[in-house]
């Protein structure tokens, strides 16, 4: 990994060598975040809920292995659904999953957006007598 910076006055540049393990071991130290876009969308659904009055509260936790979005509807309980990002799975069944109370997957997927839309409401056709 080379980290290129103007040297001097000339405006010559250096390069600085990191090593691979060092660089590697930052890499593995990181912790898993949601990017500005992934929230955006995130705190959008949270804010229609909370209008709602389905949520009232919510919580990130960025960890070694995942990121995680709970949601609540009073901060002293257990949370409703956490939205969570996990890289490791974004060959394989998609990095984003919702997971209801009891531990239940209940969307998984590649695309943050499909997953959320299990938070959408759909529109349901009334029967008229």
């Amino acid at each position: 990994m080379i980290d290129r910076g103007k040297a001097g006055e000339g405006g010559e540049e250096s390069a600085i060598l990191i090593p691979l393990h060092e660089a590697r071991r930052e890499r593995q130290n990181a912790l898993v975040s949601f990017d500005r876009r992934e929230l955006d969308q995130i705190l959008r659904v949270y804010g229609r809920m909370v209008a709602a009055n389905e949520w009232r509260d919510y919580a990130i936790d960025h960890l070694s292995d995942r990121a995680v979005f709970s949601v609540f509807r009073r901060a002293s309980e257990t949370p409703l659904f956490q939205i969570v990002k996990d890289p490791k799975l974004a060959k394989k069944q998609g990095a984003f999953s919702v997971i209801a109370a009891g531990g239940l997957i209940l969307k998984r997927g590649h695309e943050l957006a499909r997953v959320l839309g299990i938070f959408d409401k759909k529109l349901k056709l009334v029967h008229q007598a």
